[in-house]
């Protein structure tokens, strides 16, 4: 498997460093694929500023999760796996009204919690810092890959409803690499097993109006 490289960009230093962190030691997922959305927009989002767990979805937000929902009602869905704050479980339960589904909540796939970051800027956010009453970088990915292992050991195809954060440390860990456009919120997405490898598509364009800040 080789390692994924995503180019790092002035408001998101410290990517390099969680890929890495996540390629050094790689999730072998039972399933062939998968699909992965990243929660609708929030405020905060909106706004650039580092959000607190119980952050909502804006109207933006719920309109894009609708409008993902659309694309993935022509999938088939066996499963949903999602985090368990709000603005990832509000975008899951309008996925799964298509399906008629329960999302199944795990708390690995929780966006990293930046602690006293939260309510300051995330205009030039560092994935390698280590903020005070938070989470080291380290301790996320592992939080964030037992989640994600859990995930895609569900009925599938499977899934994953979560945040920008847990799409970065799943590349990491199946060795994919990601593009700023599908970092985007309420983006839908598809995994699938290649002989070479992982390879990454979206379903559909960027919702109008999303967001690619990330916490």
């Amino acid at each position: 498997m080789s390692t994924s490289h995503t180019p790092v960009s002035a408001s998101h230093r410290g990517i390099d460093l969680l890929m890495q962190l996540a390629a050094a030691r790689p999730l072998e997922a039972v399933c062939d694929s998968f699909y992965f959305l990243r929660h609708g927009q929030t405020a905060r989002n909106a706004q650039r500023i580092f959000q607190g767990p119980d952050e909502p979805l804006d109207a933006t937000g719920l309109a894009q999760a609708r409008r993902a929902a659309d694309y993935l009602a022509q999938e088939s869905l066996a499963a949903i796996a999602c985090s368990p704050l709000p603005r990832a479980r509000s975008t899951a339960d309008i996925v799964a009204a298509a399906h008629g589904l329960a999302p199944q909540v795990h708390d690995g796939l929780r966006e990293r919690h930046f602690g006293a970051l939260i309510g300051s800027s995330s205009a030039q956010i560092d994935w390698a810092c280590a903020p005070e009453g938070g989470e080291t970088l380290d301790a996320f990915i592992a939080r964030a890959r037992e989640g994600l292992r859990w995930a895609l050991e569900q009925p599938g195809p499977v899934l994953v409803v979560a945040h920008g954060g847990t799409l970065y440390a799943l590349a990491g860990l199946l060795g994919v690499s990601l593009s700023a456009a599908l970092l985007a919120n309420a983006h839908p997405l598809h995994f699938e097993r290649q002989p070479r490898g992982w390879q990454l598509r979206a379903l559909a364009p960027s919702a109008p109006g999303a967001s690619h800040n990330l916490a």
